[in-house]
C-alpha cells in the first residue's frame, strides 16, 4: 500500500472512531498556546488517537487585502506559492509530498489565507518543512504564475454559466461595491485576474505573508515542545505584520428594493436578497445565531422552509445566513424558484421577516433552535482538520481558550425576546439588494427598483 493510500485509508478509519468514542468538542481540549520569537502566536492541541498530524497557518493575506481593481490577487497569489520553492520546481515540490503521503494546501479565503498540511506522525516533520518552505521562500516564477493565471481565468469563465454563481457576485459587488473588501468573491473577477501581473503576486506575497500576523495552529500525536522548536526554525525567515486595514465604511441601504434583474434563459430563478449584517465580534453574534436558525437557517426546521418550500411549493431549495467575519459582512436569503413563482417567493420572505419581527417565536421553535445549535457544535470538532480550523478562528476573532466550554452557556441564555429584538434590529425588509437571475419574460419582477448602495445597476 502506498503512503497516501495508506493516509487515506486512516482517515476513513478516523470518521469511524469519531463515530464510536466520544468526539473532542465533548471534552475541553488540551490547548498550549505559544507566542515565536517572529510574533506568530501558535496553538497547540495534542490529540492521540490516531497516529497522524495536522497543521494549518492563516495569514492576513485574504481576499479583503485585494486592491482595487485587482480582485482575485489574494487567491492567485495562493495557488502560485505551491508551485516550489526557489531551490525546488513545482514537480519536484509535489513529488516529495506524495513520497511523504501528505497533503498540502495554500488557499485565499475572505479573511485569511490558510496554508495547512496532513501528514503520518512519522513524516509530520518533513512535510511541515515542505509547507515552510513555500511559504517563506516561494518561487513565485512568472511562467508559473502565468501557468496558474490562465486555470483561474478558465474557471471564472466556466462559473460564470451558472445563475447562482452569477446571482452570489453580483449580489456583494452591488452590496458593497467591487472594490469593498468583501464586494467579491476569493476568486475574483475575470476582467481583474487578466490584468494581473507576475509582480503583482509577488508583492502581494512580501506584504501580507507576516508572522506577526499570522495564527498557527497544530493539531495530533506530537509534542507540544517540538512544535514550537519546529516552528521556531521553520518559520524562522518571515519577519513583520501586514499592515493594519481599516474597516469599509458601508452606507446604510436607502427604503426600497434595490434590485438587479439579469436575464437568463434559465429554468429557475436563482434569487439572492439581503443586506448588510455583523462581524463576529458582534455581542449580538449568539442570538442572531438563533434568530437565524428559526428564520432560514435551520433547513427543514427553519420558517421559510416550512412555509415558502413546504406548504406553498414555491422553491426548490431557501436558506438564510450571516456571514459574520473579521468587518460586518452580509444576511443573504438564497433560493431557486420556477420563474413564474419568482414574485411570489419573494414576497413570502419578506413576509417573514415581518413575522418575526413583529410576533414573538414560540417557546418549542426557541428551545429547538438552541437543542440544534448546542447538540451540533461537538460534531464540528470531529476532524483534526476541523480542530484546527477552530483553533484558529479562536485566536483571530478573540474567542478565548475557552470558548468551546462556554459556547453552550452563550446559546442557553438567548430569550424570546432576545429573538424579537434582533430580528427587529438586523432584519431589513423594508430596504434590501435583490439579484434575480432568472428568464425575466416570465419572472417578471415586479417589486421597485432603486439605485443599489454599493455598485451600479
Amino acid at each position: 500500500m502506498s503512503r497516501r493510500a495508506l493516509v487515506s485509508s486512516l482517515l476513513g478509519a478516523a470518521v469511524m472512531v469519531a463515530a464510536l468514542l466520544q468526539s473532542p468538542a465533548a471534552r475541553a481540549l488540551e490547548i498550549k498556546r505559544v507566542k515565536l520569537d517572529n510574533g506568530m502566536v501558535v496553538l497547540i492541541s495534542p490529540q492521540r488517537n490516531l497516529p497522524m498530524v495536522t497543521a494549518a497557518i492563516a495569514f492576513d493575506a485574504g481576499s479583503r487585502r485585494d486592491p482595487a481593481g485587482k480582485a482575485g490577487l489574494a487567491d492567485l497569489t495562493a495557488s502560485s506559492m505551491m508551485q516550489g520553492t526557489r531551490a525546488m520546481s513545482a514537480d519536484e515540490f509535489n513529488r516529495k509530498v506524495d513520497f511523504l503521503g501528505s497533503s498540502v494546501d495554500v488557499g485565499a479565503g475572505t479573511d485569511y489565507a490558510t496554508a495547512s498540511v496532513t501528514s503520518l506522525k512519522r513524516y509530520w516533520r518533513d512535510s511541515l518543512h515542505l509547507l515552510a518552505g513555500v511559504l517563506t521562500d516561494p518561487g513565485l516564477r512568472d511562467a508559473d504564475i502565468s501557468r496558474k493565471q490562465a486555470e483561474h481565468i478558465a474557471a471564472l469563465k466556466a462559473a460564470e454559466e451558472e445563475p447562482g454563481y452569477v446571482a452570489q457576485v453580483t449580489f456583494l459587488k452591488q452590496l458593497f461595491g467591487a472594490d469593498g473588501p468583501y464586494g467579491h468573491l476569493p476568486s475574483g473577477f475575470v476582467d481583474d485576474v487578466q490584468k494581473l501581473t507576475p509582480q503583482d503576486v509577488r508583492n502581494f506575497y512580501h506584504e501580507f505573508y507576516r508572522p506577526e500576523t499570522a495564527v498557527a495552529a497544530v493539531v495530533g500525536d506530537v509534542d507540544p515542545d517540538e512544535v514550537v522548536k519546529a516552528l521556531t526554525a521553520d518559520m524562522a525567515p518571515l519577519k513583520g505584520a501586514a499592515p493594519v486595514q481599516k474597516p469599509p465604511l458601508i452606507p446604510p441601504i436607502a427604503p426600497g428594493a434595490h434590485v438587479t434583474a439579469i436575464d437568463r434563459d434559465v429554468a429557475q430563478a436563482n434569487i439572492v436578497l439581503g443586506f448588510d449584517g455583523i462581524s463576529r465580534s458582534n455581542p449580538d453574534f449568539y442570538r442572531l445565531q438563533v434568530m437565524n436558525y428559526i428564520l432560514g437557517g435551520g433547513g427543514f426546521a427553519s420558517r421559510l422552509m416550512r412555509e415558502v418550500r413546504s406548504k406553498a411549493g414555491l422553491v426548490y431549495s431557501i436558506g438564510s445566513s450571516y456571514e459574520a467575519a473579521l468587518f460586518p459582512g452580509s444576511f443573504q436569503v438564497v433560493l431557486e424558484t420556477k420563474n413564474s413563482s419568482a414574485n411570489e417567493a419573494i414576497s413570502m420572505v419578506l413576509a417573514q421577516m415581518h413575522r418575526i419581527q413583529e410576533s414573538p417565536v414560540s417557546a418549542a421553535e426557541l428551545e429547538s433552535a438552541k437543542k440544534f445549535l448546542i447538540g451540533s457544535f461537538p460534531l464540528k470538532l470531529d476532524t483534526q482538520s476541523s480542530i484546527a480550523s477552530f483553533l484558529l478562528q479562536v485566536q483571530i476573532y478573540g474567542l478565548g481558550l475557552d470558548y468551546i466550554d462556554r459556547y453552550p452557556g452563550y446559546i442557553r441564555a438567548v430569550t424570546v425576546a432576545d429573538v424579537q429584538k434582533v430580528a427587529r434590529e438586523y432584519l431589513h425588509p423594508d430596504a434590501y439588494v435583490l439579484v434575480a437571475v432568472a428568464n425575466q419574460s416570465k419572472a417578471e419582477i415586479k417589486v421597485a427598483s432603486n439605485a443599489p448602495p454599493g455598485g451600479k445597476q
